[in-house]
């Protein structure tokens, strides 16, 4: 005899967890078209980024310009991902997310204050990503 246990009724998510991971898209997708303009001006124009201080990683403005917009492109792509609930776009958007974060903190000589703003964007993505982000794929 085959017996079924019985889930309850399907809860809806709150508007507050929609909302915060809604936000976390659009500030994945932002970011990625910004690292992307960041990157396109590395490429064509290397001296206007000035390294202030010598730090562990020293790379060609050209080289980090590649580098970002590579991060930006997936960062984009995994924003509008998200907007549509896909679960590919969550695993995505954690792991550019964290990715972004070391690119940054790299940058630091070139944009200290950019890339720090730039940090704690996506740590609000890898954590509304984590706690709200099946949420919103469950709403649509």
């Amino acid at each position: 005899m085959v017996t079924r246990q019985t889930t309850g009724p399907a809860v809806e998510p709150e508007g507050g967890a929609l909302g915060i991971t809604a936000t976390a898209g659009l500030i994945l997708m932002l970011t990625g078209v910004f690292g992307m303009i960041q990157g396109i001006v590395g490429i064509v124009d290397n001296d206007l980024y000035v390294v202030t201080n010598k730090w562990l990683f020293e790379l060609d403005a050209t080289a980090w310009g590649w580098g970002h917009i590579l991060i930006g492109l997936v960062a984009f792509c995994a924003g509008v991902g998200l907007f549509f609930g896909r679960r590919w776009a969550r695993a995505i958007a954690i792991i550019i997310a964290a990715v972004s974060i070391l690119a940054n903190f790299a940058w630091l000589p070139y944009y200290p204050m950019w890339a720090i703003l730039v940090i704690g964007f996506d740590l609000f993505v890898i954590w509304a990503v984590t706690v709200h982000g099946s949420d919103f794929g469950a709403s649509t």
